[in-house]
């Protein structure tokens, strides 16, 4: 990490799509080095389209997107894993190495060590058609940490599992990031998980920044049926409202 300044920061970003349309209007945000940070809004507020920007997957109309660390490198995992069906995992795992030329030997040492590290080294011969849907994503998080990212962007990795396996998914998230040291952005349309792991909660609407809230809460007092989890839940549940208000004005 290069010192105190951001990892990810967005300076008056806009990202215009034909017709007019904003998805993204002046954001200016910076995300502080190993922290890891929340967006929620109503569906169509811009959330993706900025994590598509933060991860160079889209160019903004106006502004800015930068990113620091000892490398600038991203990773992203998606919504669906992506995961090939005809490669074992070791070998999914292993792909953004051997996209980037790394040989065949090294890269399976660390697709290895990363699903040693997640938990998944009796599952690295398998077909990701043998895997349930949290075990895909489990999969699809270790491939995005095999690049050892200074950045790490997650778009709603979530969304597709029941609540159980979310809860767990959730766990996995928050052990990954405190073992990679990453800088992380989490997309997601739930409050409470946006509560559970975030640092800090940002609220978008109608393409911009409508709320900024850091989480009182230590970690380890970041109980989900606990009166004060269940306050700041409410009160990011407020900042959302407010901001789906503006946002149908």
């Amino acid at each position: 990490m290069n010192g105190d300044s951001p990892t990810l920061q967005f300076d008056r970003v806009a990202r215009e799509f034909p017709g007019g349309v904003r998805a993204v209007d002046g954001v200016t945000l910076a995300l502080a080095p190993g922290s890891l940070t929340a967006v929620i809004g109503p569906s169509g507020c811009g959330k993706t389209t900025l994590l598509r920007l933060a991860a160079g997957l889209d160019s903004p109309t106006a502004g800015r997107v930068e990113a620091g660390g000892a490398s600038g490198s991203r990773s992203v995992c998606f919504q669906d894993p992506r995961l090939l069906p005809w490669r074992r995992v070791v070998d999914n795992v292993a792909l953004p190495l051997e996209l980037s030329g790394v040989p065949r030997a090294q890269r399976h040492a660390s697709a290895l060590d990363v699903l040693n590290a997640a938990g998944l080294a009796h599952a690295s011969r398998m077909l990701p058609a043998q895997l349930s849907g949290g075990m895909r994503m489990r999969v699809a998080l270790a491939r995005a940490l095999v690049t050892k990212p200074d950045v790490l962007l997650l778009d709603e990795p979530c969304s597709a599992v029941d609540e159980f396996t979310r809860m767990q998914l959730d766990a996995e998230i928050l052990r990954t990031w405190r073992a990679c040291g990453a800088t992380t952005m989490l997309v997601t349309h739930s409050v409470s998980e946006a509560v559970w792991l975030a640092d800090r909660v940002v609220v978008m609407a109608r393409g911009r920044v409508h709320g900024d809230h850091v989480v009182r809460l230590e970690r380890s007092a970041r109980e989900r049926g606990d009166a004060a989890f269940i306050s700041e839940v409410e009160h990011c549940m407020r900042l959302l409202a407010a901001a789906s208000g503006r946002e149908a004005a």
